[in-house]
């Protein structure tokens, strides 16, 4: 080899490996635990919460059919009741019946088949109907409507907000890990 090579490696200092890397498993850790409780969060929200919301729109459908079902069923008795008075019988005067002789005998009479007396229960259920043809042809607009486009809707707000603060620590963390002199 050369001259003055000291070939003797025994007397110098290997440098020592770091045994564990603890900035890396502190970091990770955070990560973890981050994650962790952002699932707990959602677990608990679906668990929790959500039954409850479901349950009030149940309950808030069920009263507002209640509701209608009343109106049209008070609707339908006005009307049962405004035509039942509307036909009142008109009195006419008797005559005294007399003591005459009557004799059958047939004759061709012209009777029709078809007679144009309207039924009232008939008429009741007619007037149901178009009640109900005239409440449910109204289009009631309401401000509680919400759009249901965009993708935050598919696959909630909340977990997208995690999961981008979980990137956001991993690329400051990946940075701060290139930037640490190694000794």
């Amino acid at each position: 080899m050369y001259e003055g090579d000291d070939l003797n490696y025994e007397d110098e200092e290997i440098p020592a490996e770091e045994s564990s890397n603890r900035t890396f498993l502190v970091a990770a850790g955070i990560l973890g635990g981050i994650v962790l409780l952002s699932l707990a969060c959602l677990a608990g929200y679906w668990l929790v919460i959500r039954p409850q919301q479901l349950a009030a729109n149940q309950t808030d459908e069920q009263s507002a059919q209640a509701t209608q079902n009343a109106q049209i069923n008070d609707a339908l008795t006005a009307t049962g009741v405004a035509f039942d008075l509307s036909q009142t019988p008109q009195f006419t005067a008797t005559l005294v019946p007399t003591n005459t002789l009557v004799v059958a005998q047939p004759t061709a009479t012209n009777t029709p088949l078809f007679t144009n007396t309207p039924d009232p229960a008939t008429q009741t259920v007619a007037a149901g109907l178009t009640q109900v043809a005239a409440s449910t042809a109204t289009v009631i607009l309401t401000t509680t409507a919400l759009p249901t486009s965009g993708f935050a809707d598919e696959f909630g707000l909340p977990g997208l907000v995690i999961a981008a603060m979980v990137f956001v620590a991993v690329i400051f963390l990946a940075r701060r890990l290139r930037a640490a002199p190694t000794k």
